[in-house]
């Protein structure tokens, strides 16, 4: 079985450390993380990226263990993300589809083969601002300083509120930083933060989720160059996956907010992947109803 990292003991401890109270099972034909979420309507199991499961088979037997948690739990409803669409086939008939929470889409980059094979998918304008870097006092530097996340965490926000949208809390990244799977990047100019990123790598990915720069680093390829160098050494960690995340949906139009990020990462010569996207399976159904009602109520509060 392929575990994302989400489904991971390394995320349960994520969780543990976060406050969450979780569960993880494993059997010889699938596994899942399941985290418990409360709302003011009530309890739901929540398995980012999961449940994973050999076949389809196996995956409708941690569909049936989910469920018997969810009941010892007093849950409304069985939030997951199948690992793929054929897995999504295999839901109960009272599942719906909900708003997707990790990307049902993403791109990925293989990183096996040998350096000069990698490069060669590589953006060459990239590779050539990336070359220059240093002459130009451009500097990359790793941390693993808790101190250090207020820099990701500005520079996410001035972006958030040109996009209007939301950032993680500081002690939510903090927290991110701590775990032995993260490393912050940080992009400099003359002693200037011009970009940060936040990487999470387990035994065979590199996951690219968090990243930000100013008007000044976009103006120096910041992320661009910053970007080359987390492939990099990602490779020199002999990782075999190159994970850049979410991307927008095909067909999707021009001003799609991700519409931006998609076409830049999609420069790098890498493939789509996709996922099945989010499901809630349906517990109790009158208080699933409430719960939406309440969930579309906070949406229009927000905007």
């Amino acid at each position: 079985m392929k575990v994302p990292i989400t489904q991971s003991k390394e995320w349960q401890k994520l969780q543990d450390d976060l406050g969450e109270k979780s569960f993880y099972k494993m059997e010889d034909n699938y596994q899942y993380l399941a985290i418990l979420k409360s709302t003011p309507v009530g309890n739901y199991i929540y398995c980012p990226y999961g449940p994973i499961a050999n076949d389809k088979a196996a995956f409708k037997q941690a569909i049936e263990s989910l469920k018997n948690l969810a009941k010892e739990q007093t849950a409304v409803f069985i939030r997951v993300e199948p690992f793929n669409r054929e897995e999504a086939k295999c839901l109960p008939e009272n599942t719906k589809k909900s708003t997707d929470l990790n990307p049902a889409e993403t791109w990925l980059l293989d990183l096996t083969g040998s350096d000069d094979d990698l490069k060669a998918k590589l953006p060459s304008r990239l590779l050539r601002y990336y070359r220059q870097a240093e002459k130009k006092g451009i500097t990359i530097e790793q941390s693993h300083d808790v101190s250090d996340i207020h820099y990701l965490l500005d520079l996410q926000k001035a972006l958030a509120s040109k996009k209007g949208i939301s950032t993680f809390p500081e002690e939510y990244l903090k927290t991110e930083l701590k775990q032995p799977f993260a490393t912050l990047y940080l992009l400099k100019k003359d002693d200037k933060i011009e970009a940060a990123g936040l990487v999470f790598d387990d035994k065979d990915i590199r996951y690219n989720l968090q990243g930000a720069q100013t008007n000044e680093g976009r103006n120096l390829h910041a992320t661009g160059i910053l970007t080359i160098q987390l492939i990099l050494d990602a490779k020199k960690k002999a990782l075999k996956i190159f994970d850049f995340w979410g991307i927008a949906p095909e067909g999707a139009p021009k001003n799609h907010p991700w519409a931006g990020f998609t076409n830049f990462k999609k420069t790098f010569g890498g493939y789509e992947f996709d996922h099945a996207g989010t499901y809630d399976i349906v517990l109790k159904p009158f208080k699933y109803k409430f719960y939406q009602l309440t969930r579309k109520l906070n949406r229009i509060m927000r905007k």
